[in-house]
């Protein structure tokens, strides 16, 4: 019984810290496709992201100073992302798609030339959290894990609030759903747009930088292994509200957490096998919940003033 409680309690806290990237880049994404703005660069962002936070980290000794570079890379992502799909009004899902390239290519270019090789660097640290860490069960599963995971957490009531409870909030649901209605009310619809998708983007940086700099401690090809694009899915999967991400997002970590340790156990699974169960819940998760939810309205559209 002891043993299999052991087992349970390292489940749950494995998938606590798995859920922190896809926190970060799926409620990042909400603030984005609130506003009408479908960013499938996400996955490349991310590793841009995580390639800075890691050099800046390993070069300068500051994890901080490496997660403002992630924070700066994801926001000039974002600006990018902007120009290209608000200001020039391109296809939002082609121009993710070169975002994305263009974050693959770049981070594995300057890693090969500037790094080299696979290095590992200590990052940040568990933080218990006095009297809740000592719980029993709970405390070791909750209580005891890193700042960014704590701030992956909070972020989801802090972001429904701005969304649901804040005058911002309205305007980029607004944009999402009827722009035109929102711009003859003298609402910048391509300035909100912009900053939503830039939001996304910092929040995305952060995810790649939690991964690089907080959870796995190193830098190397493909670093995220698509974790950019199921982040995207998870949106759908939650209807665009950040505590239905919440649950997404542990729904798909716990499934994650749980092959891992069938590999650590010795189950005889095939670990090709194991590896894929995360992958086919997030589709089987799609396919039943996707059309259960309205989007917003004016998702995927480029905004012409003057139509309707």
């Amino acid at each position: 019984m002891k043993g299999t409680l052991q087992i349970i309690s390292g489940m749950l806290t494995t998938m606590v810290g798995l859920a922190m990237p896809f926190l970060y880049a799926a409620i990042g994404e909400v603030f984005a496709q609130a506003s009408g703005v479908v960013n499938l660069g996400v996955d490349g962002i991310m590793l841009l992201s995580a390639f800075a936070a890691f050099f800046v980290a390993l070069g300068t000794g500051s994890l901080w100073l490496g997660l403002l570079a992630a924070a700066v890379v994801g926001l000039l992502m974002g600006l990018l992302m902007s120009f290209v799909s608000v200001s020039l009004k391109a296809e939002q899902g082609v121009s993710g798609i070169g975002l994305y390239m263009f974050g693959l290519g770049l981070s594995s270019l300057l890693f090969k030339v500037l790094i080299g090789t696979v290095k590992t660097i200590q990052g940040f640290p568990p933080l218990p959290i006095p009297f809740l860490s000592d719980l029993p069960f709970i405390g070791p599963i909750l209580f005891r894990s890193s700042i960014l995971v704590y701030g992956a957490f909070l972020l989801v009531p802090l972001a429904w609030f701005v969304l649901e409870k804040t005058t911002l909030g309205l305007k980029i649901r607004s944009v999402g759903q009827n722009p035109a209605a929102a711009d003859s009310l003298g609402i910048g619809v391509n300035r909100i747009r912009y900053l939503s998708v830039c939001i996304g983007a910092v929040l995305a940086g952060i995810a790649g930088a939690s991964l690089s700099i907080a959870e796995l401690n190193l830098f190397q090809d493909d670093l995220t292994a698509g974790q950019g694009f199921i982040a995207v899915a998870l949106v759908y999967f939650g209807g665009w509200s950040p505590w239905g991400v919440l649950g997404g997002a542990l729904l798909f970590s716990v499934v994650n957490s749980f092959q891992l340790w069938m590999q650590v156990l010795g189950v005889n699974v095939p670990s090709s096998v194991a590896v894929m169960l995360p992958y086919i819940l997030t589709i089987v998760a799609l396919t039943v919940t996707v059309n259960r939810v309205r989007q917003p309205a004016a998702l995927n559209k480029p905004f012409e003033r003057g139509e309707s």
